[in-house]
């Protein structure tokens, strides 16, 4: 089972996200919280996603990421948004967010992005806008977008947009019929080559440089 805490200061959010989460059959909402609350019951019900909003009254959602990624086991977050603030989201990706989804992701999919998350993908919003990129990378910084992506060979290409599209190492292994541990090599090496550290840089790279055509649930 997937265990996954959701955070939003609306009990509406919370119980819909409970509700239509349960209804999977690999997936149990363990808790739910606001922000006061998310760390003791991230603590005690120890999920492996978290599904966190990024602004919140009480407690801002940023501190709270940063709080929850210094866990010793820390799981893999999400922050919820209503996409209204770029400067958030682009923060919250740089303190370890896996990503971001809207509060309004068709029912239908939000059990497979949580799955997504729970493999090791990320979660980008198709709907990203351009300052959010640019603020998260700071793509005045080195070499450009372009110069870095082609550097790579067209596997690594190849496994730069699976990784891009929320894909896991398996997952990604089982496409390209290669080993998981080839797999990793290639990630690898597309980090080194891109100048980044994370699967969400390089998601918002590839995204950037307009390799990933446009999907509704990404």
């Amino acid at each position: 089972m997937i265990r996954v805490v959701v955070v939003d200061d609306e009990a509406l959010v919370r119980s819909g996200f409970r509700l239509i989460l349960n209804a999977a059959a690999d997936i149990e909402v363990v808790a739910t919280a606001t922000g006061a609350e998310a760390v003791r019951e991230i603590t005690v019900g120890k999920p492996d996603v978290v599904l966190l909003d990024v602004r919140m009254p009480d407690v801002d959602g940023l501190t709270i990421l940063r709080e929850v990624r210094a866990l010793a086991n820390p799981p893999v977050v999400a922050m919820l948004t209503t996409f209204d603030s770029d400067e958030y989201i682009a923060a919250a990706l740089r303190s370890g967010a896996a990503g971001f989804l809207l509060k309004d992701t068709d029912p239908e999919q939000l059990a497979h992005l949580v799955r997504t998350l729970a493999g090791g993908g990320v979660v980008l919003s198709p709907k990203v806008t351009r300052s959010v990129v640019d603020r998260y990378l700071d793509s005045g910084a080195g070499s450009p977008t372009s110069a870095r992506i082609d550097k790579l060979s067209n596997r690594e290409r190849e496994i730069l947009i699976q990784l891009a599209e929320g894909l896991s190492n398996n997952d990604i292994a089982a496409g390209v019929h290669l080993s998981v541990g080839t797999v990793k090599d290639h990630v690898s090496a597309i980090f080194t080559k891109l100048k980044v550290s994370t699967r969400v840089q390089a998601a918002l790279l590839a995204q950037q440089a307009g390799l990933l055509a446009p999907r509704e649930d990404r």
